[in-house]
């Protein structure tokens, strides 16, 4: 569980690379893995409009030699790529990046309660084709 501030990020990050330390051949999913996380924990903490002290939860799990990251926080609103972004902006680019580094990606309801899970499959192979 991580509070909603702009440092859990790197707390997820952390807790990513301690996953994968157990897991063979878990350094070959590091990179793309933390970056992908980073960008759904920030949208998480940046766009979940939640009630002050309700948190984010993450998970991670292999699946088929592929590395399964879900984000859970308390919000229903689904997440929305912008396609249009400026070359000035400093943000709006994160799930873009997330589409192009994963194998899939997408959003599902919580069933154990409110909220969502906003999940991505890395693979060594790359992102999407």
């Amino acid at each position: 569980m991580l509070t909603r501030h702009r440092r859990s990020a790197g707390a997820a990050r952390k807790h990513l690379r301690d996953f994968l330390d157990g897991i063979p051949d878990g350094g070959a999913l590091a990179d793309v893995g933390e970056l992908v996380l980073s960008e759904l924990v920030t949208n998480a903490v940046q766009h979940a409009r939640v009630s002050p002290g309700r948190e984010i939860a993450v998970q991670f799990e292999i699946v088929c030699s592929r590395l399964r990251i879900e984000v859970h926080d308390a919000s229903s609103e689904k997440p929305v790529i912008r396609r249009s972004t400026g070359a000035d902006d400093l943000s709006g680019r994160g799930l873009c990046l997330v589409e192009a580094l994963s194998v899939e990606w997408g959003c599902a309801p919580r069933p154990e309660g409110i909220g969502k899970i906003v999940w991505a499959l890395v693979g060594p192979e790359g992102g999407a084709r």
